[in-house]
């Protein structure tokens, strides 16, 4: 009997170790930016670690199943790494160093709101407002951009006391965050989440096309460093950027690498193969609030009403869409017959008022 409990429950206490896993990610890369680290760098050293870790295991996986490399699907790996790999984490990590790691959380959880409005062209997402379903997709993608927007315009007042730490200083003195670099942080992370999208959407073509997900993941990964290797010795001058000095700026490269991008990104695609894909992006939220707990207590981070009640519209939103695409996977529910029903008899009264 337990073994079928742990059953049930082992995927969702896999995500919720990803989610822990992401919180600390983003609470050590933001150290390492207060410490001097580029984000050219970081990026850079980060794919070259994921693709060392994942490259084996994609070999001895699928050696006997892995598909033909041709010049088309090498096209396709090569936008996915500019899309999904490179771009995106490039403006994260820039809106992460004009903001602070909370509020950039808050903008991991516009993705899906974000690959819906993406996906409506392409034919992938369907949109009827006259079911419950599709009703809840516009509210909820109103509602999602509409606290994105209070996010990137509105601070308000401090609800925490500013105060140093050891660990603060021991990452460094945070840089003070201006209006107008908190715009540019703001810009910075709607931008990495339109990319983020829009690779989902690429990422679906790829699947069918080449389904070797290591391989594939590895071969983005290795694309990516190559990418970010060439701008990196493009843009810095200076060598000396290139060489992690402190512990903190090792430990988050191999952090960010291997659980990030390796580990984290196995363990997101074995729960979507057992929960689908509905139930692991419903986890995106608790990223934002541990990560917003282990920075307020471990870098003392400020958290402003702004980001509070502009979080708590996003979230809302995401979970309106994700609520709504159940229903879609679930036609027959009765909370959904009922919200049809609703929703047919408020076009009846509008077409007979009119």
């Amino acid at each position: 009997m337990g073994r079928y409990v742990w059953g049930d429950c082992k995927p969702t206490a896999t995500m919720l170790a990803v989610v822990v896993v992401f919180a600390v990610l983003n609470t050590l890369t933001k150290m390492a930016f207060n410490q001097g680290m580029h984000t050219t760098v970081l990026i850079t050293l980060r794919q070259l670690t994921a693709f060392l870790f994942l490259a084996p295991i994609a070999y001895f996986r699928e050696r006997k199943t892995r598909p033909k490399l041709t010049a088309e699907i090498f096209v396709y790996l090569f936008f996915s790494a500019v899309l999904g790999a490179s771009l995106t984490q490039w403006l994260f990590f820039v809106g992460l160093q004009y903001t602070t790691a909370t509020f950039a959380c808050a903008f991991i959880n516009m993705t899906p709101m974000f690959t819906f409005i993406v996906a409506l062209p392409f034919g992938m997402e369907k949109l009827d407002p006259k079911t419950g379903a599709g009703i809840a997709k516009v509210i909820g993608t109103t509602v999602g951009f509409s606290g994105a927007i209070l996010l990137a315009l509105y601070q308000g007042p401090s609800l925490t006391k500013s105060s140093s730490s050891p660990m603060e200083l021991a990452a460094g003195t945070p840089t003070p965050h201006g209006a107008h670099s908190w715009m540019i942080g703001s810009l910075a992370l709607l931008a990495g989440s339109a990319c983020w999208s829009f690779w989902f959407i690429l990422q679906s073509r790829i699947g069918k096309k080449y389904p070797a997900l290591y391989s594939g993941t590895a071969f983005m990964f290795l694309l990516s460093f190559l990418q970010m290797a060439a701008v990196g010795l493009a843009t810095e001058k200076n060598f000396s950027v290139w060489i992690l000095r402190t512990k903190l700026q090792i430990i988050t490269v191999l952090f960010v690498g291997i659980m990030g991008s390796g580990i984290g990104f196995l363990a997101m695609s074995w729960c979507i193969e057992q929960r689908g894909p509905v139930f692991t992006t419903a986890f995106t939220p608790l990223i934002q609030l541990i990560a917003g707990g282990v920075n307020i207590v471990v870098l003392h981070e400020q958290l402003h009403v702004g980001s509070v009640l502009g979080s708590a519209l996003v979230v809302t939103g995401l979970y309106f869409v994700l609520w709504a695409k159940t229903k879609e996977a679930h036609p027959t529910s009765p909370s959904n017959i009922i919200l049809d029903e609703i929703s047919k008899q408020a076009t009846q009264t509008t077409e007979e008022a009119v």
